[in-house]
Parts: structure tokens; C-alpha cells; sequence
């Protein structure tokens, strides 16, 4: 039990800092009167390169940053938690995936924010539940889209009259969620197989020990087609 605490602490803990640093830009911003939004992602443009990494750090106002806070402590503590051995990867993975995908294919304008990387979590967890199909994460893949499967429209620009959202990132975070979920299938957590999942296997592989013996070179008799 207090494993167990100490494992759902340690989980909160990235998550937590993330949240907090972004709040601390936020304030530094409201506090000496300046605004960071060029540190933001300008596609195609050499200055808004550095935006791959700090546009996740910087938001328009306090509303957009509090709609950011919430999912990504929510699927941050999920992503640790569950996938602890390759959670600071995939992560990172989905921030750099997303922001160059955004600096290559989006609108000359500043993109801020970090909604990008809560869609990337968001695909992540739930592509890698139903892949995986191991019960808790199943459990949490449930819990995704319940909580947070409306997100799905906000990749359609003309969904919405918001000309100011940023769907290219949007887009490329639930993109680079979902494939980093299948390139990751075999790391992380994995489905128990059971005594009777086993012994069906071993006996099938008894039934049929070598089906290759079509494969095997032809006795003097035999005829190979071409």
C-alpha cells in the first residue's frame, strides 16, 4: 500500500511541474505587462523554429491556460502512471512531432499553446488501451473518451467560427499520438496471458509442429512449378 502511494505520487509529479511552469510564465507575463507569443510556432519561418519546443509553454490568456491545465494533468498522471517506462518519450516525441509537423504545414501565424500535446496524449492513451488490450487500460481508454472525446472535432476548422484555434496542431498531436502508440506496442505495459491463453497455443503448435513441409526441398520425383 504504500508502494502504491509512493508509485501515484511519483506520477503526479511530472505533470504537476509542466503545469506549473507554464502558470509561472503566465504570471511573469501578467506581472511585468509583456507578451511571449513570439516564442510560438511560425511555420516555415527560421525565427519560429524555437517555437517547436517553448509554443507548448505559452498561452493567450488565463481561460486558455486553465482548458489546457486540466487534460494535461488528467492524461499526463495516466501517461506515467501506466506507461512510466517510456512516458517521458513518448511525450517529448509527441511535442517535437507535433510543433514541426505545425511549423511545416500550418498558417503563417503564431501558434501557442498546448493543446497539441493533450491531443497527442489523449490518442496515445486510448490507441494504446484498445491495442493493448490489457483491462486497465482498457479501463482508461474508457475514461478518455468519455471525458475528453468532443476533442475529436476540434481538428475541423469549419466547425467552429474560432479563426483563432489552432487546428494544425490539433491534427498533428492526435496524429502523432496515434502512431506513437503502435510504435510503442511492445514496450510499456502488456496483456497477462493466461494458463488457458498458453496451454491453447502449445497445443496448436502440437497439432501443426511444422507446417513446412511444403517447403522442404522435392525428392528426386518431385516437380517444382514456376
Amino acid at each position: 500500500m504504500v508502494k502504491e502511494k509512493q508509485k501515484i505520487l511519483k506520477t503526479l509529479i511530472p505533470p504537476f511541474l509542466f503545469i506549473l511552469l507554464i502558470w509561472l510564465i503566465k504570471l511573469g507575463e501578467v506581472l511585468t505587462h509583456t507578451d511571449l507569443v513570439m516564442l510560438g510556432i511560425y511555420p516555415r519561418d527560421a525565427r519560429g523554429l524555437v517555437g517547436i519546443i517553448t509554443s507548448p509553454l505559452i498561452h493567450k490568456d488565463t481561460d486558455h491556460l486553465m482548458a489546457n491545465s486540466i487534460p494535461l494533468f488528467v492524461l499526463g498522471s495516466s501517461l506515467f502512471y501506466f506507461y512510466r517506462e517510456i512516458a517521458l518519450k513518448v511525450l517529448v516525441l509527441i511535442l517535437l512531432i507535433t510543433g514541426l509537423s505545425v511549423w511545416i504545414g500550418g498558417r503563417e501565424a503564431y501558434h501557442i499553446g498546448a493543446s497539441g500535446v493533450v491531443y497527442g496524449l489523449a490518442a496515445f492513451l486510448f490507441v494504446s488501451g484498445i491495442i493493448r488490450r490489457e483491462p486497465r487500460l482498457l479501463a482508461i481508454t474508457m475514461l478518455v473518451t468519455f471525458l475528453y472525446g468532443s476533442m475529436v472535432w476540434g481538428i475541423f476548422p469549419d466547425l467552429f467560427p474560432e479563426k483563432n484555434i489552432s487546428y494544425e496542431a490539433h491534427l498533428w498531436g492526435l496524429v502523432s499520438g496515434v502512431v506513437l502508440a503502435f510504435y510503442y506496442k511492445g514496450e510499456g505495459p502488456q496483456r497477462k496471458k493466461y494458463d488457458w491463453e498458453v496451454e491453447e497455443e502449445l497445443e496448436a503448435e502440437f497439432q501443426n509442429p511444422d507446417d513446412d513441409h511444403e517447403d522442404r526441398e522435392p525428392g528426386p520425383g518431385a516437380i517444382n512449378k514456376h
